[in-house]
């Protein structure tokens, strides 16, 4: 419970509503005053000071402001930086200390065409990026697998939240798996690296590749019929707490997740020094340098959104790092698979994810990798 911290908390205790500061000249006239007689004076001086702390709280202005796509997973992934962030800093639990600002990025807006056919890289950062260069947010939070390998100048990632579980999630109504469902049914899914290893294995079904939209909108597809499969990623499911929704889940032998699919990054400015602290104190190290494993082995294949790549990085029963990478043909006709075991350091996991790479580059031979 809030209490004034005017000169009117001297007279009596005064519940603030957190949701509508605006309410307060309507409470402080509402409210009985204690019975004892006031002067006329003292009444007005409550009511001046209630006045000057409805403007004090209008006109607050945030400590940090998150910058977020504004889908509901990508929401949901903010709030929980939020709330790692006012559990660990007692001044950003103050109401109003930190702000979340939704940008649309071209990700967001381009909804008619294949990823793959909109091309480029950092479809669903680059706004966000942009607004974080130019000051108009303080960290910005990305899906990790959204994220490019490069980064833009003068900005630095410094934090890894948790990882969540890396598998996908099998969905549908009429079948318990992918091997249940029968030749010619239709599965929806915006993904290559899950297009081409569903047609590896099973090359009897059909992928529909312009299937995007959020969770909820694909969920809603596929009630509609308009497919009778799909895969998302279990992370995301666990997120926005609709794991109801998942029939069966993929081990990871039968889908290799993307590259830092489950991890949440957080990014500051590289000469913001208080930022920098703030995400800092949210790393989880092991997710991070996994995360770090896999994206050099995607830097050094250097592929495009127009090439399946999956790479997983985790620590084994011994302490050990054991990474697994992949790259196929978007037919799923042709797929390359390695692994590499080694010591769970920075160096040693980065040096495995770029040899893993160069080793499957060597292997594809020229016009493999589609630019």
């Amino acid at each position: 419970m809030e209490t004034l911290s005017s000169s009117a908390s001297a007279a009596f205790t005064l519940p603030l509503p957190t949701s509508n500061p605006s309410s307060l000249s309507l409470l402080s006239s509402a409210l009985p005053f204690p019975s004892f007689k006031t002067s006329p004076f003292s009444k007005c001086r409550i009511r001046a000071s209630l006045a000057v702390e409805q403007q004090t709280q209008q006109t607050k202005v945030a400590l940090l402001r998150i910058g977020t796509r504004g889908s509901p997973l990508a929401l949901a992934q903010a709030y929980e930086t939020r709330d790692k962030l006012m559990a660990s800093h007692p001044e950003l639990a103050e109401e109003g200390a930190i702000q979340i600002v939704i940008i649309k990025t071209t990700g967001d807006k381009i909804l008619s065409q294949p990823l793959a056919d909109i091309g480029g890289k950092g479809l669903f950062t680059k706004e966000i990026d942009e607004a974080l260069i130019n000051g108009d947010i303080d960290i910005a939070v990305h899906s990790m697998k959204d994220v490019p390998t490069y980064l833009p100048d003068k900005t630095i990632l410094p934090c890894n939240l948790p990882r969540e579980d890396v598998r996908d999630a099998f969905i549908s109504l009429s079948a318990a798996s992918l091997a249940d469902l029968p030749p010619g049914s239709v599965i929806g899914t915006a993904s290559l690296r899950r297009k081409s290893q569903i047609l590896h294995r099973y090359p009897s079904l059909n992928v529909q590749e312009n299937f995007r939209g959020n969770v909820q909108t694909r969920l809603r597809k596929l009630s509609e019929g308009v497919v009778q499969a799909t895969l998302l990623a279990l992370a995301g499911l666990k997120r926005l707490n609709m794991t109801e929704n998942v029939t069966s889940l993929l081990s990871i032998d039968d889908m290799l997740p993307a590259v830092a699919q489950g991890a949440i990054g957080i990014a500051c400015r590289s000469n913001d020094d208080k930022m920098a602290e703030y995400i800092a104190s949210l790393n989880h190290e092991e997710t991070r340098l996994a995360v770090s494993c896999e994206r050099a082995f995607l830097q050094t294949l250097d592929g495009s959104c127009r090439t399946p790549i999956a790479g997983y990085a985790c620590r084994d029963k011994d302490g050990n790092c054991l990474f697994r990478g992949l790259v196929a043909s978007p037919d799923g006709t042709r797929v390359l698979e390695t692994s590499r075991i080694g010591p769970y350091a920075a160096e040693d996991m980065m040096k495995m994810g770029k040899d893993a790479g160069e080793e499957l580059l060597s292997r594809a031979g020229p016009g493999f990798f589609i630019s």
